[in-house]
């Protein structure tokens, strides 16, 4: 299972939207007869990839076990059931990590197994499972991604000055530790004055990837220029504009470069409905959110009670009176304030990056 674990790490930037899955064929006599990992959204999953090599190797996986690190799909999707591939090929055993939670699965996958007389064993490696694809269940359980804001600061809190200067506030090692982040994420999002200000690509340069994230940007006036960098690559990934208001001609000119514009019902103060807006990021398949933003922006994602998980670079450095994180409250009590967890602190070159997670955000 550890090694299932380590194919199912490799589809980290592959595999979106569907979860992170790798598989392991063990023989009766304990060697491995075959490996893989899911693809790309329409191609072979880890199961069907682990059959592959085992022909490819010219082993026979009759008697085999299967270690597959989420149950088996029972349905036709893009690609068959799994669990029938597994039925025909002969396998008599799977361990498995999880019960799947997507609804058109959810045991249906291990019913079919043990109906077909093949023993199933689930548990070994859920916690490492259910992690790696952390997204994935947020989406099928909340129907909403799973937010992760990343921010990069100083010492002392400032993610900006008061000009609005932010780069390079952290090292070129941080920096590309956080387009591996970005990568595993199935969208980037930002606002309308980090577009009007930086007019960033967010795009993922910094590592190799075999697929880019999409691009969603909240802008309640529409006011994302035709030719903001981050429509260059429109055709190769999406980027969805989301507004509280429309005007045609704005709209239009967005979308003969490529955009989606989607104009959602205003909140009370002439804004983007954050919430409404994960769920219909859920809808499109967004399991993984990573946001880059301002602190306004951040700071109505926070005081809605809408992100999930913190990803903060630190630098070495004091930079005084600044831009913060997150601009909400102010707050009437010290017990009022968002309650965390710290789940890693990594030092990369000068820098240190600190995970962490909103307490009890999880339990679903």
């Amino acid at each position: 299972m550890h090694q299932a674990l380590g194919l199912a790490a490799q589809a980290l930037f592959l595999s979106n939207p569907n979860p992170r899955v790798g598989c392991v064929l063990v023989g009766r006599d304990g060697g491995v007869l075959g490996v893989g990992f899911t693809q790309r959204a329409g191609g072979p999953h880890a199961e069907v990839m682990a059959l592959r090599d085992a022909v490819a190797k010219g082993a026979d996986v009759r008697g085999a076990t299967a270690y597959v690190t989420l149950e088996p799909c029972a349905h036709h999707g893009r690609t068959g059931p799994c669990c029938d591939a597994l039925i025909d090929a002969g396998i008599t055993k799977v361990v498995a990590s999880l019960t799947d939670p997507n609804p058109l699965v959810a045991g249906q996958g291990f019913a079919r197994l043990r109906a077909a007389g093949i023993e199933v064993v689930v548990g070994p490696g859920a916690d490492e499972s259910r992690e790696l694809n952390i997204g994935f269940f947020s989406r099928m359980v909340r129907g909403t991604p799973w937010v992760r804001l990343k921010a990069a600061m100083s010492l002392d809190g400032a993610t900006a000055l008061e000009n609005g200067a932010s780069q390079w506030i952290t090292s070129r090692t941080a920096r590309s530790d956080g387009h591996a982040w970005r990568a595993r994420a199935c969208a980037v999002l930002t606002g309308i004055g980090t577009v009007l200000d930086d007019n960033p690509r967010l795009d993922v340069r910094e590592v190799a990837t075999p697929r880019q994230p999409h691009v969603v940007v909240v802008d309640s006036q529409l006011q994302t220029p035709p030719d903001a960098n981050l429509l260059l690559h429109a055709g190769e990934r999406q980027v969805l504009i989301y507004s509280a208001t429309d005007n045609d001609a704005r709209r239009k000119a967005l979308e003969a470069r490529g955009a989606q514009v989607i104009c959602l019902p205003q909140t009370s103060g002439g804004k983007v409905d954050l919430a409404a807006m994960l769920r219909d990021l859920g809808a499109r398949g967004i399991n993984e959110l990573h946001v880059e933003a301002g602190h306004k922006l951040n700071g109505s994602l926070v005081r809605e009670g809408l992100v999930d998980e913190l990803l903060v670079y630190m630098a070495p450095r004091l930079l005084g009176m600044a831009r913060g994180l997150a601009h909400f409250g102010p707050l009437a009590a010290l017990a009022d304030g968002l309650e965390l967890q710290f789940t890693s602190v990594e030092t990369l070159g000068p820098d240190i990056r600190i995970t962490a997670r909103v307490a009890g955000r999880d339990a679903f």
